[in-house]
């Protein structure tokens, strides 16, 4: 269990979307895929797993529906943790 605590800005993705400019910036070079959210009904729903989107309609997708982003989304410096991973957090510089 996570004992250390991480001083964080929190950001209420349903409230204050994320805009297609920041979203393009946030993935830049990583591969896009890694920010869906697997577990979302849309993403079942399109079978984006068989049939992934592009990298452009991924981003409006994630814009128009936040709960299509994997979450909770840490950003660290360039770093960027996807979901609750223990570990990866106790990597993170201090």
């Amino acid at each position: 269990m996570l004992d250390e605590k991480i001083a964080f800005d929190s950001r209420d993705l349903d409230k204050q979307r994320l805009t297609e400019a920041e979203l393009d910036q946030l993935i830049g070079e990583s591969d896009f895929k890694l920010f869906l959210n697997t577990r979302n009904e849309l993403f079942r729903k399109r079978n984006m797993k068989l049939h992934p989107p592009s990298r452009a309609e991924a981003i409006k997708l994630m814009a128009k529906e936040p709960n299509l982003i994997r979450r909770p989304l840490l950003i660290r410096g360039s770093q960027i943790l996807f979901g609750f991973d223990e570990a990866a957090y106790r990597k993170l510089p201090k």
